[in-house]
């Protein structure tokens, strides 16, 4: 009996699945559990459901047939067994799907597709597309051209990007972990955490960073940050083992659910938040500080008392304090060559031009983090 409509009722579901739930310890496709899987995903296809799957396991997958036993340090060699990996895993999937009539579309990105206000785009009309054709999507990140700096980091955080992309109704991360616990089930008592509401609820929970099995570069740590900025978006999650996907899905009461806590935003509303990548920053005196904070106001030049960063105009940038603290990012409606003639001076004080703001209001997202460095 479903206990979780939010999920039960979802008509399009993103699932995420890691490494760990594909592949066997010394590298290489485990093709059973993928089976496995496979037919929990076909399962909701046949009931009607749409499905976007993010999978993991390229890299994983391509040691073996490389003779490498452990996931390779340097990024060149991560690479090339990204390369060889991509294939065995998209061709096992297209093989498995096959066996239930669904065709497969693979979808590679990297996080400069998406920090790309054109390429996110182009991302979203894809997906949305692929499925209006009956295809199944599968996301990963395309670790072989990926760089250090271009990198997501984790396929947790890409899914939680991908959930709002393809307007998903649920989110569904698997792995190893049946869930969050209060506490480490490996070295004593620990209670699963049924629901989570905000981040006050796991306040206490220590959270771990990094896979045990040698093939995964996940931990819990990124899933509930994950978790938090797709139910942030108005999208529900749940955190659950690979074997209780089926579970999961039909809202059975497994895992943990992270309970939808806020509106769905527009796509550049979100882009901004979660996905774009600040050029530059603009420094903010306490009147603007306060009117953008409070009144969620338009920056005007008179607030401004200087630029960093090397910026044109409709690239993001960061809106920062006297404090160091970052209140906002924006698109700024200027290049940051043009900045210095705008600083702290009155829109009569300037020619016609310029009398534009800085960064308009419906081009801004409140957030609050200090600078570092």
């Amino acid at each position: 009996m479903s206990t979780r409509p939010e999920i039960a009722g979802a008509q399009r579901v993103v699932v995420k699945v890691g490494s760990s739930s594909l592949t066997t310890l010394p590298g290489g496709l485990d093709g059973e559990r993928l089976r496995s899987l496979v037919d929990v995903l076909a399962a909701l296809r046949a009931a009607g459901r749409e499905v976007v799957l993010v999978s993991s396991g390229a890299i994983a997958a391509g040691l073996a047939p490389l003779g490498i036993e452990t996931r390779p340090r340097d990024l060149a060699t991560a690479q090339a067994a990204a390369s060889v990996g991509q294939l065995r895993l998209v061709q096992t999937y297209a093989d498995a799907f096959a066996t239930h009539g669904i065709t497969v579309g693979q979808v590679l990105l990297t996080a400069d597709d998406l920090t790309r206000r054109g390429h996110y785009r182009n991302a979203r009309q894809t997906v949305e597309r692929l499925l209006a054709l009956g295809v199944l999507p599968i996301v990963n990140e395309n670790d072989t051209v990926a760089t250090e700096e271009i990198r997501f980091g984790d396929n947790d955080r890409l899914a939680a990007l991908v959930a709002h992309l393809a307007v998903a109704d649920a989110l569904v991360l698997l792995s190893d972990v049946d869930g969050v616990y209060d506490g480490d089930p490996r070295s004593g008592p620990a209670r699963l955490v049924e629901t989570v509401r905000g981040r006050a609820d796991l306040a206490s929970v220590a959270l771990g960073s990094a896979s045990r099995n040698g093939v995964g570069t996940g931990g819990m740590a990124t899933k509930v940050e994950a978790a938090f900025i797709a139910s942030a978006a108005g999208v529900p999650v749940v955190v659950t083992s690979t074997p209780q996907a089926a579970a999961a899905l039909a809202g059975e009461r497994v895992g943990t659910l992270f309970a939808a806590s806020g509106r769905r935003p527009s796509a550049r509303q979100f882009w901004l938040r979660y996905a774009s990548r600040p050029r530059g920053r603009v420094l903010l005196d306490e009147g603007a500080v306060r009117a953008v904070r409070e009144r969620h106001a338009s920056l005007l030049a008179a607030g401004v008392t200087g630029v960093s960063g090397d910026f044109l105009a409709d690239d993001p940038v960061e809106l920062v304090g006297p404090d160091g603290v970052v209140v906002a990012r924006g698109l700024v409606a200027y290049d940051a060559r043009e900045m210095p003639d705008l600083v702290g001076r009155k829109t009569g004080e300037l020619d016609p031009e310029h009398r534009r703001e800085v960064v308009h209001r419906d081009e801004m997202v409140l957030v609050g983090r200090r600078v570092l460095g």
